[in-house]
């Protein structure tokens, strides 16, 4: 049996090189280039750090927490930054703990659901199967900086929100704020719902649906899409006429509904008898309103 304790401390160093290695990168960036590059450089330098620590350690699944974890680097440094000076200091501190708040929860969600380096992710372990030799590199594009482009692109509404957007506060914040910190207590509700579930349910094909997850079947996807929107507000109530970060939100939201969707639900299919009548009376993601009874 592996150390799990050992094993958290081998990802754990890996991501302290990655923010080390990105933070040189960085610094060697500015202020020659523009912030949202030298961010993304330094966001694509931390990636290839612990990439190579994946495949140091054999696991791909050493990058999972990745996709929280750098919004929780990245959203105070901008927040730091020089060009934040002319920013609200109260969206600045808003935002940045809001984002903290969902990164913290869903790392230690992930931590404390992780059984160490001894497991990989099952669609890491099937993509293994299929790509045999060129699995590394598959796993380079598909497995590490795709995820850490989606990632940074939903980042994009921060520079805005902490940095460029000088307009004071105003009810678009409030509405952000309700989105957001909504968002994060709903992907909560879901996840802890979910872990209960998996610790008492001895009923082998039984379907969770019940609390939120009677609702939509993946309850847990909407509250993290709906995050990213959240940011979105702020970054419009910071500019209203700001328009490229748009493609976060977008983006990620295309990602849940055509890829991690459709992937979950076939493989719930082919492991629990009932899962398809489920789909028909339980939408994907977004909650149906409940019917009237008839009579």
């Amino acid at each position: 049996m592996r150390n799990r304790s050992k094993d958290f401390a081998i990802v754990a160093l890996a991501y302290v090189a990655g923010a080390v290695v990105g933070w040189l990168v960085y610094r060697a960036l500015t202020p020659g280039h523009s912030s949202i590059l030298a961010f993304a450089a330094a966001d694509a330098a931390a990636t290839v750090v612990v990439f190579a620590a994946s495949v140091f350690c054999n696991n791909s699944s050493v990058y999972d927490p990745y996709w929280s974890v750098a919004p929780m680097v990245i959203a105070p440094a901008i927040a730091l930054s020089p060009e934040s000076a002319g920013a609200p200091a109260l969206r600045r501190i808003v935002v940045t703990a809001l984002v903290l708040a969902w990164g913290a929860r869903l790392t230690w969600n992930w931590a404390r659901g992780w059984n160490g380096l001894g497991h990989e992710d099952f669609r890491y372990v099937d993509l293994r199967r299929t790509t045999g030799r060129a699995y590394w590199l598959v796993s380079f594009l598909g497995l590490h900086f795709m995820p850490t482009v989606c990632v940074f692109l939903g980042c994009l509404s921060l520079f805005p929100a902490l940095a460029a957007g000088t307009r004071p506060l105003s009810w678009v914040d409030a509405a952000a704020f309700v989105v957001t910190a909504g968002a994060i207590a709903l992907e909560t509700r879901a996840d802890d719902e979910l872990r209960v579930f998996r610790r008492t349910n001895d009923v082998p094909g039984r379907i969770l649906d019940t609390g939120v997850w009677a609702y939509c079947r993946h309850p847990n996807y909407l509250g993290e899409i709906t995050f990213w929107w959240g940011l979105f507000l702020f970054a419009l109530a910071a500019d209203p006429g700001v328009r490229y970060p748009l493609i976060g939100p977008a983006w990620i939201t295309c990602l849940f509904v055509f890829i991690s969707i459709p992937l979950m639900d076939r493989r719930s299919v082919a492991r629990r008898p009932g899962y398809a009548d489920h789909m028909t009376r339980v939408p994907a993601l977004f909650p149906r309103l409940p019917r009237k009874a008839k009579g």
